[in-house]
């Protein structure tokens, strides 16, 4: 199977993100993938900051298609760009919301996310 790579990647993101087509289109325009990338972990807080958890479900399920699609690039800036994001939304939600999203992650972003938090905090501890 041929890998998704970045501009089919923003082809899928504008169907699978109405809500911020246009911003999309617009850095795409600019061949910015990762402010289309930010744009998406931007758009994750607004939804949670409505409480909009169920929707907020949907576009982690939409970005792991992604992700188990893209090639070495796509895959890189959602680790380093939506994934990393997740550290942010864990601060914005209360310990329950959080659990409730956390058993909701897929199991590829679970596991880079675990990984992530105990390489910054290995990072944290030699300092």
């Amino acid at each position: 199977m041929q890998k998704i790579n970045q501009k089919k990647t923003v082809e899928y993101l504008k169907a699978f993100y109405p809500d911020i087509k246009n911003e999309i289109t617009n850095l795409s325009d600019r061949n910015n993938f990762a402010g289309i990338m930010q744009t998406t972990v931007d758009h994750m807080k607004d939804l949670l900051e409505q409480t909009k958890i169920q929707s907020m479900i949907r576009n982690l399920k939409r970005m792991d298609w992604i992700y188990k699609r893209g090639n070495s690039y796509v895959r890189y800036l959602i680790e380093n760009i939506f994934i990393r994001s997740f550290e942010s939304l864990k601060r914005k939600t209360n310990p329950q919301q959080w659990r409730f999203l956390f058993q909701e992650i897929p199991a590829d972003f679970k596991n880079i996310y675990m990984e992530q938090t105990r390489r910054d905090h290995q990072l944290i501890n030699r300092s």
